[in-house]
């Protein structure tokens, strides 16, 4: 399977090393919960990795080709992963973007002569994302980095846990270490599941990506036209930001559409996640149904300057994502079972279209035209 050729540090519109400086700041005025030790998580979770994979697999008949890989990090740990991770996404793009942008901004003079400007924008940009980057490494307890490249195979396909946070709402809620960490594993497990035992599924994700950045590559002046569209939208009363955040205010018609498409991808992956995490624990983890609901409450409870800043950055769209993949799964497998729902995994034309997620009678009808009926 391929993966996102590694594009190495991108000289563009964000300082990298910069945004890591920042969030690193930001971080220490945290300190993690006292009884955090991180050695005994990460036992935990190497354990309960490999037995969350063969739950999984029971439930959803996913297999992966290769053993998945647990790490537990810290807040500045997962900072860093995801920088990494950006700039292997978003790295193609951003660099044409700064070659146009530079070329009509200074025309005829040499690479060589500085642009105070430029590098002043690229600071700019580091400090967002880098108090961005901090204010999300509070939020978030696993993920499974699903981009991977040709080089540094070791720090690649990783299941990441974050450590401080994990404890710390286990000792928020009193949660049972033991089974709130299974059932965590449960659900990141399921998205390594779902790219890696789904041949197609990963580079399928990536070229959406791709389609969806690409028009802003080619032409950088399409973000002034954008925001222009994205005030005329508050004008007539509707929110630029309800459905793909920042990227919907600065996403050209073209892009929306990949962008829709990404979201129906990712609200089919969540809302599978989190059913699988339901189903598989229900034995093995007696508190899943408690777990479950504090952190679907959790997801709701950020109010003022946060709730503001979820919606720049789309996560809003996200935490929807979340309750309409999981009713999609849900109404898929009441009118056909779970064979009708597998039927997702055959190709990315058997995917679901965002409209499709939100009225899952569209999609079976689309696949299953002609149901058996019972004699």
């Amino acid at each position: 399977m391929g993966g996102v050729a590694t594009a190495g540090p991108v000289p563009g519109l964000v300082d990298w090393a910069l945004a890591e400086r920042v969030a690193e700041w930001s971080i220490a005025r945290a300190t993690p919960p006292p009884f955090y030790r991180l050695q005994s998580v990460a036992d935990d979770f190497a354990e309960l990795t490999v037995e969350a994979e063969g739950l999984v697999a029971e439930a959803t008949g996913l297999v992966p080709p290769t053993p998945a890989r647990a790490r537990v990090i810290d807040r500045v740990g997962w900072v860093r992963a995801n920088v990494a991770s950006i700039q292997r996404l978003l790295g193609p793009t951003l660099e044409k973007v700064e070659a146009r942008r530079a070329d009509a901004a200074l025309p005829g003079l040499p690479a060589w002569f500085p642009r105070p400007l430029a590098s002043a924008s690229r600071s700019i940009g580091g400090v967002q994302l880098g108090l961005v980057l901090a204010w999300m490494s509070t939020r978030v307890l696993g993920q499974y980095d699903l981009l991977v490249t040709d080089e540094g195979a070791e720090d690649q396909d990783l299941v990441y846990y974050v450590g401080p946070n994990v404890v710390a709402l286990e000792s928020r809620y009193g949660f049972p270490s033991r089974q709130f960490r299974l059932w965590l594993a449960l659900h990141e497990v399921t998205h390594r599941s779902q790219f890696t035992g789904v041949p197609w599924l990963r580079d399928h994700f990536v070229s959406l990506v791709d389609e969806g950045l690409e028009p802003l590559g080619a032409d950088p002046r399409r973000l002034a036209q954008s925001l222009r569209r994205a005030a005329d939208e508050v004008r007539a009363g509707r929110s630029p930001l309800s459905d793909a955040g920042v990227l919907g205010l600065v996403a050209t018609p073209e892009q929306l559409e990949a962008l829709q498409r990404i979201q129906a991808l990712m609200s089919l992956v969540e809302g599978h996640g989190d059913v699988t995490m339901d189903r598989a624990g229900a034995a093995a983890v007696p508190g899943a149904e408690r777990f479950s609901r504090v952190l679907r409450e959790r997801r709701k409870e950020v109010r003022g300057p946060a709730r503001l800043l979820q919606q720049i950055l789309g996560l809003e769209a996200k935490l929807r994502q979340y309750q309409e993949g999981e009713d999609f799964v849900h109404a898929v497998e009441e009118a056909g079972g779970p064979a009708l729902f597998n039927r997702v995994w055959r190709g990315p034309e058997w995917l679901p279209s965002l409209l499709e997620i939100r009225n899952p009678g569209a999609w079976v009808a689309r696949v299953d035209p002609h149901p058996a009926v019972a004699s």
